[in-house]
């Protein structure tokens, strides 16, 4: 089993509740964390943008995330959401046998 750390950021904390509520109610991720909001400065559609978002992230595995990714992107209220999978190389046995025993596999 290959843990990840999946990230997205939402536009408010509400947003980020349903959408970490919708995925682990699904079991494609295992446990969701929502951070403080960070202020982000991208470039969107050849124009600089600033705008105040909400980090989630996500623990699940490779296995589910195809259907992880695609979830987020079905319910995510921008255009392009940020999707992004790290893999995890190392962790506690035990956390990580949960989390795979609280995702689809």
């Amino acid at each position: 089993m290959q843990a990840l750390l999946v990230l997205t950021n939402c536009p408010d904390a509400a947003c980020a509740r349903r959408l970490a509520q919708t995925l682990i109610e699904e079991q494609l991720a295992a446990c969701a964390n929502l951070f403080p909001a960070c202020e982000s400065i991208y470039r969107w559609q050849g124009r600089i943008e600033q705008a105040s978002e909400i980090p989630l992230l996500l623990k699940s595995t490779a296995s589910a995330y195809p259907a992880l990714e695609r979830r987020i992107a079905e319910l995510h209220p921008y255009d392009l959401p940020e999707i992004i999978a790290l893999p995890v190389t190392q962790g506690l046995p035990a956390y990580l046998n949960w989390l795979a025993a609280e995702t689809v596999q």
